[in-house]
Formats: structure tokens, C-alpha cells, sequence
């Protein structure tokens, strides 16, 4: 009898309560394209659409015995991690991920909030650099975190192509840098890889139902990646996923702050891969 399995991919963020970001989104976008998700939690933020109230942290030690009991049972076939929030933290990822270096990983570096604090230390964002910058397939930055990453002003898109650029030269495979706070009628993101760059172009839609947005392409990514598509068609695959869950989601009341996007707008059948014999 033929047996089977589905292509997985592991999420390492944090919880949402509310549902559009984080960890939950995670579950809904890799579940909406046809993945198996899995998930270790880094931290219990107590938030809703409004915004956040508070963070409680899960201790490194409870996050390293999450990553063992999930690679002895499930290994993933792509990674997404989400906000790492210390050195600590950092470290405990790191040294566990980089023996596995054919998985490929997609880091979205959430740095700053929507009201525009910072989230991490210098410090962690020095140890981001050095140790998960190297073992990541992509990482996914928007224009604010890409200007904290490049240590520069990043407002339109020439200074996004000077972020990225830079970005790059710290030791990164490849870089997305997100357009969604650009001013113009038309976004663009860019992926920077060596010795190329590449733009993707999208109609801005005006409305309000963005959290999450950021956490929904990254995992998108790295579903399309667990499918086994090459990193630029997985990155044009995910813009054009998210794309079209905020035009899904655009008039829809849910929460009283900023609402969720649209992930089950064509929900795909989980993808079953026949296993060798």
C-alpha cells in the first residue's frame, strides 16, 4: 500500500490571541496553501487588534526542549521564525538550527512596532546578524527594520535598494525588503540576492485590515519553499498570496483596531507527497 506526507513547516514566533498575526497566522497561511504547520512559541504577548498590553517571554530552556520534541517527531521542510526578541533567544535558535542546513529557513525580522517602538536591543540585533543572518535562506524586512538593519534612512525606493544592498553585505543569502509603507499608489518590495535584484510591483489597497500582513508573507514563503519552489517564483507566489488576502479581506469588520487579512480566500487541499519505499 502507498503511503504518503505532506510537506511541513515549522513556525518559531510568538502567540496572537486575536488571531491575524503571529503564530495563528502562521497555522492559517502554511494550512490555506496546502502545508502541514507545526510550531514552538517564543513568547505570550497579550494583544488584540488594538494593539499590544504586554509580552511575557518563554524561558530559552521551555523553546530548545519545544525545538528537540518537534525535530525527533515532525522535520519540518522549511522554516519560518518570527520575532526573536533576545540574545538569549538568538543563541538558543542559532546553535539548534544550523544543524540542519538543508532546511531553509525564512527569518522576518520583526523589530518595530506599529506605532514605531523598537522591540529588541542593540545587542540582539548585533547577535541576529552574526548568528541567524548566516544559516537563513531570506530575510524579510520592512522599510523600518531594513533602515535599523542598514543603519540608514529608508523612505522611498532608492533608499530601499541602498537598505537592501547593504543589508545583503552583512552576510545574508538573500533579502526582501517590504514596500508596504511606501506613500505611492504603487508598492514595491525588492529581493536582493548576489548579483541580482529583483522588483515586484502591486496596486496599494486602501484599508485598515493589515495585522499580520508581514508574518502571513514570510510564512508564505516558506511554504512555497517546502513545496520546493525556487526562492524568486516562492517570493512571487507569497506577494501575490498576501496580495490578494488584504483584497479579500479589505471590507471586513473584525476587532476594533486593525484588522486581520483574508488567509482562507481559496484554501488549498493539503499537498500529499507518496514516500519512497
Amino acid at each position: 500500500m502507498k503511503t504518503y506526507t505532506y510537506p511541513t513547516v515549522l513556525s518559531i514566533a510568538g502567540f496572537d490571541g486575536s488571531g491575524g498575526a503571529g503564530i495563528q497566522a502562521d497555522i492559517k497561511t502554511s494550512s490555506a496553501l496546502g502545508c502541514y504547520a507545526t510550531t514552538v512559541l517564543t513568547a505570550l504577548p497579550i494583544q488584540n487588534t488594538t494593539g499590544v498590553k504586554s509580552i511575557h517571554p518563554i524561558p530559552e530552556e521551555v523553546i530548545k526542549q519545544q525545538l528537540l520534541c518537534m525535530f525527533e517527531d515532525i522535520v519540518p521542510s522549511a522554516i519560518k521564525i518570527g520575532m526573536v526578541h533576545s540574545t538569549a533567544l538568538v543563541n538558543v535558535i542559532a546553535n539548534f538550527l544550523k544543524n540542519y542546513p538543508d532546511i531553509p529557513i525564512v527569518f522576518d525580522p520583526v523589530m518595530v512596532s506599529t506605532s514605531g517602538h523598537r522591540l529588541i536591543e542593540k545587542e540582539t540585533i548585533k547577535a541576529i546578524k552574526e548568528k541567524l543572518f548566516p544559516i537563513a535562506e531570506l530575510i524579510t524586512p520592512n522599510m523600518d527594520e531594513a533602515a535599523i538593519l542598514a543603519n540608514m534612512e529608508v523612505n522611498n525606493t532608492t533608499a530601499m535598494q541602498n537598505a537592501g544592498k547593504t543589508i545583503l553585505k552583512a552576510g545574508c543569502k538573500a533579502v526582501l525588503v517590504k514596500g508596504g509603507h511606501l506613500h505611492t499608489a504603487e508598492l514595491t518590495s525588492y529581493l536582493f540576492q548576489e548579483n541580482k535584484t529583483t522588483a515586484y510591483h502591486f496596486q496599494k489597497i486602501n484599508t485598515h485590515n493589515m495585522h499580520g500582513s508581514g508574518c502571513t508573507l514570510s510564512t508564505a514563503i516558506a511554504s512555497y519553499l517546502a513545496q520546493e519552489y525556487p526562492l524568486e517564483e516562492a517570493v512571487k507566489l507569497a506577494q501575490d498570496y498576501i496580495h490578494k488576502a488584504i483584497e479579500n479581506g479589505k471590507d471586513v469588520s473584525i476587532g476594533k483596531g486593525n484588522g486581520p487579512v483574508n488567509h482562507f480566500f481559496n484554501p488549498q487541499k493539503l499537498i500529499k507527497y507518496e514516500l519512497d519505499k
